[in-house]
Formats: structure tokens, C-alpha cells, sequence
């Protein structure tokens, strides 16, 4: 029955419901699915909070990762999952439909993704804007604060946007950074510049 008028008011919601980001991918479909129906709800805060409070149980608690990625457990064993965790970690409506929609489908394991995908709708929404940082060796905090004012007055942020930055290193990068915000992309890398000169290189001979 909850199934059911999930995807009724996913219809519904989808007509009035423009989501800030296109996402891609079964993950994303899903994620767009909840995003719209939380919306039409009035509710996406709670139920980001519901879909951040079970992505980190799932992350925290082995057994329940383990429960959650298995595909032989029975429809009725995966009903009872998303029954009892909706009840102990309280999560909101919009979220236990989509559980329960997940668990008809035998796809309960893709919920840390789809978390992640909703995560990003979420900040779009809220008006952050995330930018990852990408170096060889991990950046100290200094140089974080110098890159996040500079990214922040670019044209990739806009104004009334708020910069959520990260790092990630990567050693295979050899040095300097790659610099992503949203959908675009700086490669300043060292291993860039050697791959466009070998390129050159092999050209001219």
C-alpha cells in the first residue's frame, strides 16, 4: 500500500517538482524520485536527516550493511529490515516509502548511493555549491582557506552560493591540483602537462 502511494505521489510531484541537479544512473533516478516526493511534502530537510541518520547506521554497523547487501534475503525478511530500522532510527515517511520500494525490488543495496546522489540534490537546493580539490599530498588548512576564497569569487559559484570544499589526494597526479566544482573541471596536474607534452612529443616525430 505505502508503495504504492509513493509512486502515486511521485507522479504527482514529478508535474510540479523541477529538481535543481539532473542526476544519472539507477542511483540518481531514485534519488531525483525521493527529492520530488520529499518536496511535494514539504519535507526535504527531515528527510535528509532520515537519509543521513540510516546512510551512517548502514556505515557504522557491519550487520546492517551486511543485511542490507544481501540478495538472497526473501521479500518478506526485507520488509522486516526496512520495518524495524524505520521504527528504531524514526525515519520519516518519505523515506520509508522509498525503503519499502527498494526492498519490493531486491535493491536495498544501493541505498549508500543513492544517499550520496540525494545528498547532492540536497546541497543544490540549499544553494552550496561543492568543490573538490584533488593533490598529490594533502593540503593544510592555509592553502584550503586561500583556494576556497579564490573558487568562491569565481564565475563557477555565482553569488548568494555557498562553497563546500574538500580534499582528496591522488599521488598518481605527480603534483599541482585538479580543481572540481560541479560539473566543471581545472586540471592544473603535473601528470597533465607530461601527458599533453608526450602527445606533442609523439606528434612530431
Amino acid at each position: 500500500m505505502a508503495t504504492r502511494q509513493f509512486i502515486r505521489s511521485l507522479a504527482t510531484a514529478a508535474e510540479t517538482v523541477k529538481p535543481p541537479v539532473q542526476l544519472f544512473g539507477l542511483d540518481g533516478t531514485y534519488a531525483t524520485a525521493l527529492f520530488t516526493a520529499s518536496a511535494k511534502d514539504s519535507s526535504i530537510s527531515k528527510t535528509f536527516s532520515s537519509v543521513d541518520k540510516l546512510n551512517k547506521t548502514i556505515a557504522q554497523d557491519s550487520k546492517v550493511s551486511a543485511i542490507l547487501g544481501n540478495p538472497a534475503l526473501s521479500l518478506d525478511s526485507r520488509k522486516e529490515v526496512v520495518s524495524v530500522l524505520s521504527q528504531q532510527l524514526r525515519l520519516d515517511n518519505v523515506t520509508s516509502n522509498l525503503l519499502n520500494v527498494l526492498a519490493e525490488n531486491n535493491r536495498l543495496s544501493l541505498f549508500p548511493s543513492i544517499a550520496a546522489q540525494f545528498s547532492i540534490l540536497n546541497d543544490a537546493h540549499n544553494g552550496v555549491v561543492e568543490a573538490t580539490v584533488v593533490s598529490a599530498k594533502s593540503l593544510d588548512n592555509r592553502t584550503l582557506n586561500r583556494l576556497s576564497r579564490a573558487i568562491s569569487n569565481s564565475k563557477y559559484v555565482g553569488s548568494g552560493k555557498t562553497l563546500k570544499i574538500k580534499n582528496e589526494v591522488n599521488p598518481d597526479i605527480l603534483g599541482g591540483l585538479i580543481v572540481e566544482v560541479g560539473e566543471k573541471t581545472v586540471d592544473l596536474s603535473v601528470s597533465a602537462k607530461v601527458n599533453k607534452l608526450n602527445k606533442v612529443l609523439s606528434e612530431a616525430i
